[in-house]
């Protein structure tokens, strides 16, 4: 199940041309789709937020799971608005203390991320955000590492959607909702 959450076309404008798109990067054919312009645009982040708080404030979820690093930025606001804990997973060696951790390939490597186990309580249903959802990778590892404490993956959310990628079968059965989606990427 993939999902883009309704926003008008209008909306859907305003915030395509707030995302920057940097062709050739991080190597030659990619066109990279960066969301660090939206947070030099103060009603385009709070635009953002505000979509996400309506989207979740009547779902039954006990915690939010940011991504490192651009995942923090959008996971943090939403968790302290909906009142529920925030959960970072960081690229290994990043956290002090006991982790569980998975390692996961990446299109030119390899990477692995962490997250604190006294963090995640057995049972607990958790929203895993990240600001981009491309080959899905990350998120499988993010659900990993979260599953080996014993909580549930509800659902994972992207402000950015690259749905030709394949994200939705690599992340299955977990519903992933994006704010928009590009093709051709």
């Amino acid at each position: 199940m993939s999902e883009t959450l309704i926003i008008t076309q209008e909306e859907k404008d305003f915030l395509d041309a707030s995302i920057r798109r940097v062709p050739d990067f991080p190597r030659p054919g990619i066109l990279f789709y960066d969301i660090t312009s939206i947070l030099t645009k103060p009603d385009a982040f709070k635009f953002c937020i505000d979509k996400m708080v309506e989207y979740y404030k009547e779902t039954k979820i006990d915690a939010v799971a940011g991504v490192e690093s651009r995942g923090f930025v959008f996971a943090a606001p939403l968790a302290e608005k909906l009142g529920i804990p925030l959960i970072l997973i960081r690229k290994k060696g990043k956290l002090p203390g006991n982790t569980y951790g998975c390692k996961y390939s990446l299109e030119y490597g390899t990477a692995e991320i962490e997250v604190h186990k006294a963090d995640i309580k057995a049972g607990s249903k958790i929203l895993v955000i990240d600001d981009l959802i491309a080959t899905g990778g990350t998120l499988k590892a993010a659900r990993n590492v979260l599953e080996q404490g014993g909580a549930t993956v509800s659902e994972f959310f992207g402000i950015v959607g690259l749905p030709e990628l394949n994200y939705k079968e690599v992340l299955e059965p977990t519903p992933v909702t994006t704010l928009i989606d590009f093709a051709g990427a």
